[in-house]
């Protein structure tokens, strides 16, 4: 590992703050006696400046530069810690932070993903992302542990956690600020409608749809898991156990070991078996037998580890002058993670039980075509 790598390993880590959002919601919600929909807002304000500020966040990115986009990312990110590690928030202004949280940590991933390639040796990009991800999902677990853990210890409450979360802003910064990069840039940036006409072309098109589909595949399990393997039979302490934590587990030693199996395996390659994976686990799932779905969890958590880095990596080396652009275009499609589960969901309301897992289930059919298809 190459020390400038460091800093947006580090850029990488705080970008997991913004998942705490999710595990933050119950105890703002029992503080300010919340309704559950109105507690939602917490990650659903995430999910919302991921889709407007994606794109421009692009677009800004060819402009100024992408370490400049890190900088301003975690600069508003540190502001947005910094007011409720200060002060007892009132709920709106709480969730104006969480918004802001959301910007920069969308700044920090259309900026962290392509600038990984400008800090990497030749032909060490997809190893590398898929290691970034890893620390990510490191940055994650690590930040809703806090969540968990420090309200019990410290006289904040809920909101005890927050000055961690500044300090590790602050140190990012300050990486990031040292950094020496020599970044690949388009000689004429184009404007917004210049990065959405990246669209028309074909190769662009299905890789964003393919995070689209692949970031609501994963939310759909994140969020039914639990009340799935209860229904075949397993109380609600054990189907958290075997359910999301296990899936997220999966999801961190698959990208740990996805770093490693880069090393020797073409990305290509190694998309289409991660892809297949993903899609029997998913089918797993669909069945009514609790050894089945279990082993299906495991293959999701496996399965789905990689697919961000190997798409965004494959796509983003083929056109390395538009990668800024092309990062603010499938960031922009992280929106998924908010409109796939709505069809999930609705299949639940109607009865359909473990069947509605067709939904996850056809999304990775899609990104097995997508991983023939970039083979080609």
């Amino acid at each position: 590992m190459r020390l400038r790598t460091v800093p947006v390993f580090m850029t990488f880590f705080v970008m997991g703050v913004a998942d705490a959002m999710g595990p933050m919601a119950d105890a703002v919600r029992r503080d300010f006696q919340l309704s559950n929909v109105l507690s939602t807002l917490l990650p659903f304000f995430v999910f919302i400046a991921f889709a407007l500020f994606s794109v421009p966040g692009g677009v800004l990115g060819a402009r100024i530069g992408k370490k400049r986009l890190l900088l301003l990312g975690l600069a508003i990110s540190g502001v947005a810690v910094l007011v409720p590690a200060l002060r007892g928030p009132g709920f709106a202004l709480l969730l104006a932070c969480i918004f802001a949280v959301g910007v920069g940590t969308t700044f920090l991933q259309v900026a962290g993903n392509p600038i990984m390639r400008d800090v990497s040796p030749e032909g060490a990009y997809a190893r590398n992302l898929a290691f970034a991800q890893f620390v990510k999902g490191t940055g994650s677990a690590s930040s809703s542990y806090l969540v968990a853990l420090l309200p019990a210890a410290g006289a904040l409450g809920w909101r005890s956690s927050f000055p961690v979360f500044a300090v590790l802003m602050a140190a990012a910064f300050v990486a990031v600020l040292a950094l020496r990069v020599e970044e690949a840039r388009d000689p004429a940036p184009p404007g917004l409608g210049g990065s959405l006409a990246l669209l028309r072309t074909p190769a662009v098109a299905v890789a964003v749809a393919g995070i689209f589909l692949y970031v609501g595949a994963e939310v759909c399990l994140a969020r039914f898991l639990q009340p799935t393997l209860s229904v075949l039979g397993l109380a609600q302490d054990r189907a958290a156990l075997f359910g999301p934590t296990l899936f997220f587990a999966g999801l961190t030693l698959g990208r740990l070991l996805g770093s490693a199996v880069l090393t020797r395996l073409a990305p290509a390659r190694f998309f289409r078996a991660t892809a297949i994976l993903g899609l029997l686990g998913t089918l797993a799932l669909v069945g009514h037998s609790l050894p089945l779905a279990l082993l299906g969890v495991v293959a999701c958590g496996l399965g789905f580890a990689n697919v961000w880095p190997l798409v965004f990596a494959m796509t983003v080396e083929r056109r390395p002058k538009r990668s800024a652009e092309l990062s603010g275009l499938m960031c922009m499609a992280i929106a998924g993670g908010a409109v796939v589960p709505l069809a999930m969901g609705k299949l639940l309301d109607q009865g359909l039980g473990s069947a509605s897992y067709a939904v996850p289930a056809v999304c990775f059919a899609y990104l097995v075509v997508l991983g023939l298809r970039m083979a080609v």
